[in-house]
């Protein structure tokens, strides 16, 4: 008999064995698989949405493009809710979808509800702005503004949370996306450059709000740390 007290050798009942995935990664893999497919559902809703409301604007004859942002009138306060849902065409609307697409669901990756908040954010802050800077007499619609914001939130938040997975990532949208910043630049008629100079504003601003609690985290164990004696 062993030392385990089972006979032969055999291991004792309350002995761990090999086994081939832990349940801790299994349950990790699950909420990873999860979380991809409820951002994939919500972009791909939204999305939906966009080609919804464009039929209907199609066959209303386009009078829902007069919801649009209308600057520094009270009736166009409204559109700063409505913009991001509106196009002036079908053209319009598929050049913003694949955009759409990729960037929303790479900004509900950082979990649903941060990604929500972050497109809240950007919403508010690319509409109040084009509202208050955009040339009078002008409507402005589209949801190329929600684009540039996720395209600076995905590019900082990484940065100022100090995660390196997220760094690597932003770094790789620049590659890709990157020439789309030029968009902020007056000078292309008919582009809302205001939308989109102000949507990039809103997203740095949601990856700086977002990252609060990693940015407090990281000054309390900078103060935890003594000074170095000589």
């Amino acid at each position: 008999m062993d030392s385990s007290g089972a006979p032969g050798g055999a291991l004792a009942p309350n002995m761990p064995t090999a086994s081939t995935g832990s349940p801790a990664s299994s349950a990790g893999v699950a909420v990873i698989k999860q979380l991809w497919l409820r951002a994939g559902v919500v972009i791909a809703s939204f999305v939906v949405l966009l080609y919804g409301i464009e039929g209907v604007d199609t066959l209303d004859g386009h009078d829902l493009d007069t919801a649009g942002i209308q600057p520094r009138t009270a009736e166009g306060l409204w559109g700063i809710l409505f913009a991001p849902l509106l196009h002036a065409n079908w053209t319009h609307l598929l050049g913003n979808t694949l955009p759409v697409l990729v960037l929303g669901f790479l900004a509900l990756l950082s979990g649903i509800g941060r990604g929500l908040m972050a497109t809240a954010i950007i919403w508010v802050v690319a509409g109040l702005g084009t509202w208050l800077v955009a040339g009078s007499g002008s409507v402005h619609l589209g949801a190329s503004s929600l684009v540039f914001g996720w395209l600076t939130y995905l590019i900082v938040r990484g940065w100022f949370a100090r995660n390196i997975g997220q760094i690597l990532l932003g770094l790789v949208i620049v590659a890709i996306y990157g020439s789309l910043l030029w968009g902020v630049l007056p000078g292309q008629p008919g582009i809302s450059w205001q939308g989109h100079l102000f949507g990039a504003v809103g997203g740095i601003l949601a990856g700086w709000v977002l990252s609060g609690n990693e940015r407090s985290r990281r000054r309390g164990e900078g103060a935890g740390v003594p000074a170095p004696t000589r």
